[in-house]
């Protein structure tokens, strides 16, 4: 790992626990942005404290390797705003030497009020993101991205007027854009995608549809999607999971780095895979909406989750893929292009070992509210009283970043590859099945 200048009793620790971290190479590898052994290090307020769309993210990095080794840590801090972040960034965030940091601030910056009576607030906003982008930087931080705030949901903000707190929210975001652009840092526009996405959503499921929560503020996991997508495609993400292609003339099948055919008899293609799509978890009844119902207006599986199955000289016009205990009829033309698994199968092989994955990265992160919120937070207070006691304090920081790379090394062990089973069967003009052999 290449030296950072950061705290110089947290570094050498850090360098040598990494050091012995095991690291998996993949062809192809990388994107714009990302690279592989990166930590990334989702920064915020309740919205990244919620916990939903870090989990999102990092699972998505995890699982989907748009490059291979990816680290996560999140800073996520209920109330704070962009100079309260900044004030604790070099002693609460900068020690764990972030490769990408995503910044999303500007929900309590506005402070609930509406344009005209912001004061200074907008001011403050920006100067405070433009310090935020030097002291990652300072920090050795490679790419920053600084992101648009969220929006306030019509339907269910209380906290004042939802359309006049939506300017407000318009104005950081142009600031926000300002900045990125004046500083040379990628910009995400969660702004402007969760206003798409709202007014689509509403139209078509109507006005109460909850997008920001039930208090308008906080979203539930459908719009917490919509956050995770914007940021993963600033970050670089290009979605390709996988193509598995399947002569059926030929029977012969291949496979793209990730995935490993193990098999092809009698219509069935049995496949290993260590690269897994995106998985939608189903919620009970009654709970906020889950991440599954708003995909109909988030491209989410079409430019992020591409797990594409193409069958060659197909024998029938009308073909069923069955996909574990899943089926579905295609015409032989649709699999003849490719159709995307990830997209016609939200239930499928992956979903069970995704869920153990996205729970051991739940785990994980709750133990980082509370490296940073309680025991990395109160530090400052300890060197103000006791200042004989740096050193000691330093130990402590090394502790919990040495903590968190050992869970983060544990989160990439819970990530086991998945053995499924493809089967093709004709489907006649009589509606009779016949598996191809």
């Amino acid at each position: 790992m290449r030296p950072r200048p950061t705290p110089s009793l947290v570094l050498p620790l850090l360098a040598a626990i990494l050091a012995l971290a095991p690291c998996v190479a993949r062809a192809g590898a990388g994107s714009a942005v990302l690279r592989d052994g990166d930590l990334v290090a989702p920064c915020g307020d309740s919205l990244t404290e919620q916990k939903h769309y870090t989990v999102f993210m990092e699972t998505y990095l995890l699982a989907c390797q748009p490059a291979a080794n990816l680290r996560t840590m999140q800073f996520g801090m209920n109330g704070d705003t962009t100079w309260g972040f900044l004030s604790r960034l070099r002693k609460n965030t900068a020690p764990f030497a972030p490769d990408v940091a995503t910044v999303l601030f500007g929900m309590n910056d506005g402070g609930y009020l509406p344009p005209g009576r912001l004061g200074d607030r907008a001011e403050r906003y920006r100067e405070s993101l433009r310090g935020i982008v030097g002291e990652f930087r300072a920090a050795g931080a490679r790419e920053i991205i600084i992101a648009s705030p969220t929006l306030v949901d019509p339907a269910t903000f209380k906290r004042g007027d939802p359309v006049e707190y939506n300017q407000t929210l318009d104005l950081l975001a142009a600031i926000a854009r300002e900045v990125a652009e004046r500083e040379g840092a990628r910009f995400a526009d969660v702004h402007g995608a969760m206003k798409r996405v709202m007014e689509k959503a509403k139209a078509a499921k109507g006005a109460a549809y909850e997008v920001g929560g039930d208090d308008g503020v906080h979203p539930g996991a459908n719009g917490h999607l919509v956050i995770t997508h914007t940021l993963l495609k600033a970050l670089g993400c290009d979605g390709r999971i996988g193509t598995l292609t399947w002569d059926c003339a030929a029977r012969r099948a291949e496979a793209t780095p990730g995935h490993r055919v193990l098999s092809v008899t009698d219509g069935t293609l049995e496949i290993e895979s260590t690269r897994h799509p995106f998985c939608f978890i189903a919620a009970p009844p009654n709970k906020p909406p889950a991440s599954r119902t708003i995909l109909d207006v988030l491209p989410f599986n079409e430019e992020l989750n591409s797990l594409i199955l193409v069958v060659k000289n197909a024998p029938a016009p009308r073909m069923r893929v069955s996909w574990g205990e899943w089926s579905r009829v295609y015409t032989a033309g649709e699999l003849a292009r490719g159709v995307n698994l990830a997209a016609d199968f939200l239930d499928n092989p992956f979903c069970e070992s995704f869920a153990r994955l996205t729970a051991a990265v739940r785990e994980k992160q709750d133990y980082e509210t509370d490296a940073v919120k309680i025991i990395l937070s109160s530090l400052g207070t300890w060197e103000k009283y006791f200042p004989e006691e740096q050193a000691s304090s330093a130990l402590r920081r090394e502790k919990v970043v040495k903590k968190s790379v050992e869970q983060q090394a544990a989160v990439r062990a819970a990530l086991q590859p998945v053995r499924h089973t493809l089967q093709l069967e004709s489907v006649r003009e009589n509606g009779v099945m016949s598996r191809q052999n």
